[in-house]
């Protein structure tokens, strides 16, 4: 460890033990979220979340092509996440790195396990023809908490989305079939310290990482554990409450944005 992360770590761990952090929330409280729709007049979808300053796009695309062998009768979704340079200078040019696949992956994973995507509606002929769906992520801005900010905004994109039949020659564009939507919570711990949607200064220090993605009943659609520490049953058992209680919060801000 380097002397600057050694000396930001010990001013966090400091200000933890003494129940504060360095932007003045609550453990279990999220930066200011912002959610804007239709920024990119050329997607079938599209939104641009911010937290605190973190910043994303999600863009949405969609094609006819054919099903895979063993869903033959299903619509096909894929993921995909860009960190540009521009964002951070952690980030590099070229192919996807690590963070960019594991990212994607986690925002994936919440979609998908809580099969928001009504894919069995994106038919056109079974084993010949279906609809593709193509979730493109773009970090703007990175200030931590990259997965809570771009499962938000695929999620804004998607509600928004629509379907470009009348391009295809297949009918009237019509509104992506979807259900209700999950919404994404991140904590990290450091020194036995657990907060949630973390800063990049908390980022930076964390020993453990849990995702938790649960839908308007309470119940969780899915769980992502990164980096190599480890979380306590009740320090679990707290994350998936705090999880539950700021998804509420955010799921009615999503629907407030897109209309609903």
């Amino acid at each position: 460890m380097t002397i600057i992360p050694s000396i930001k770590r010990e001013y966090l761990v400091k200000l933890a033990k003494n129940g504060k952090r360095t932007d003045g929330r609550g453990f279990d409280e999220f930066r200011k979220i912002e959610i804007e729709t239709g920024v990119v007049s050329k997607a079938e979808g599209s939104a641009k979340v911010k937290i605190g300053n973190t910043q994303v796009l999600t863009g949405i695309k969609m094609d006819v092509g054919e099903p895979y062998p063993d869903t033959p009768a299903e619509g096909v979704m894929t993921t995909a996440a860009e960190l540009i340079p521009l964002a951070s200078p952690d980030f590099e040019a070229g192919p996807p790195q690590a963070d960019a696949i594991e990212l994607a992956r986690v925002v994936d994973r919440g979609i998908r396990e809580s099969q928001l995507i009504e894919v069995e509606k994106l038919c056109i002929e079974p084993e010949e023809k279906v609809w593709m769906v193509f979730i493109d992520i773009h970090i703007l801005d990175y200030d931590g908490n990259l997965f809570d900010a771009a499962s938000l905004a695929s999620l804004a994109a998607l509600m928004t989305t629509k379907v470009p039949a009348k391009r295809f020659e297949l009918g009237e564009d019509y509104p992506l079939p979807i259900k209700e939507p999950p919404i994404s919570c991140t904590s990290v711990k450091f020194n036995d310290i657990v907060v949630m949607d973390p800063s990049l200064d908390e980022e930076e220090i964390a020993e453990v990482r849990l995702t938790v993605a649960t839908d308007k009943n309470e119940d969780i659609r899915a769980m992502q554990k990164g980096l190599n520490g480890s979380f306590t049953k009740d320090e679990i058992k707290k994350v998936i409450k705090a999880s539950i209680d700021n998804g509420k919060k955010i799921r009615e801000q999503l629907y407030r944005c897109i209309g609903k």
